[in-house]
């Protein structure tokens, strides 16, 4: 009776084995959706867009990008946390993934437990600019302003809890200044405003930015400094914020693709192989370049690895300046 239970397991086990490879052989046979939790326009759309295209490409299927904004990501990690295991549902990640455990203390989700890492494929700096019409040309002269006005600027974000957030949250911290959070749904909607006037900083995407502060001396945004540890080919003739006054400061962006944690390792490999193929190919690169961001190809561990390193150090700068989402 051993025996014939023992087989009866093996032959089970086996069976699973071969419909998951017969589920990925067969992977995908309808189209794919891309979920981002930010309005149309700024770098996590641009991203994936590009990304989105290519992936189509290598799978033969299409893959539409669905913009879900709110919450600073939120909204989209809950569907997508929810969403049925099957491959069909990608979640277009940022560097506010890895804020989210600190600043939120009632998740419906949790980030290690509910999803899976498949592909990181682009970063980004931030650039820290101001409405043209402020009196400042430098870091230096944005930082003497703000003291010289407590909570009399303002400053725009994409959302609490994201990049933009985080970025000039840090900067505040590190330059004793109290400027006005004023948050947005999305990068695209905060740079309307700060081009109008109504605030008047951010430390937002280079890829969203970038067609603002291009435009010489009919620019209605000004450049002061880029947010990584060194200065970026986008934008090299910039100082880094480090170099222009803030020693040690270092904040940047990352864009990558998760999927719901149950779906069958198979279906994840299938589409982590075409995103690191996609994240390869000139003509990605190239997208991505005159976008204003920057290939950062990492398989599917070592994005995990990378995500619990983010999570770790941002949790201790969201500590250190009692920042919260809700």
């Amino acid at each position: 009776m051993r025996s014939i239970r023992g087989i009866a397991r093996l032959a089970a086990g086996c069976l699973c084995i071969t419909a998951g490879s017969a589920a990925a052989d067969g992977f995908p046979t309808r189209p794919l959706r891309v979920i981002v939790g930010y309005q149309p326009g700024g770098a996590a759309d641009l991203v994936a867009r590009v990304a989105a295209e290519g992936l189509g490409a290598k799978l033969g299927q299409q893959v539409v990008v669905e913009n879900r904004p709110g919450a600073g990501g939120l909204i989209a990690n809950e569907m997508v946390a929810a969403s049925s295991p099957d491959g069909y549902t990608l979640l277009l990640v940022n560097s506010s993934f890895a804020y989210l455990p600190t600043m939120y203390s009632k998740l419906k989700f949790d980030t290690v437990k509910d999803f899976a890492p498949v592909a990181l494929l682009a970063t980004t700096q931030n650039v820290l600019v101001v409405n043209a019409n402020l009196p400042v040309k430098n870091v230096k002269e944005l930082v003497a302003l703000a003291k010289s006005r407590p909570g009399g600027l303002s400053y725009a974000s994409g959302g609490p809890g994201g990049s933009t957030h985080l970025s000039t949250e840090l900067f505040k911290s590190m330059t004793g200044t109290d400027i006005l959070h004023i948050p947005y749904k999305g990068n695209a909607p905060s740079i309307a405003d700060l081009s109008s006037g109504q605030v008047d900083m951010t430390i937002g995407p280079i890829p969203a930015l970038l067609p603002f502060i291009n435009g010489g001396a009919n620019s209605k945004l000004r450049a002061l400094a880029t947010s990584g540890a060194q200065r970026t080919p986008m934008l090299p003739d910039l100082p880094t914020i480090a170099e222009a006054g803030v020693p040690g400061y270092d904040a940047g962006s990352w864009y990558g693709f998760m999927v719901a944690a149950k779906t069958p390792k198979d279906i994840r490999d299938k589409l982590e192989q075409a995103l690191l193929a996609v994240g390869k190919s000139d003509k990605f690169v190239e997208q991505l370049k005159s976008a204003g961001a920057e290939p950062s190809v990492m398989p599917a561990d070592e994005f995990r690895r990378f995500v619990a390193s983010e999570t770790g150090k941002w949790g201790t700068i969201i500590r250190e300046t009692g920042i919260r989402g809700d």
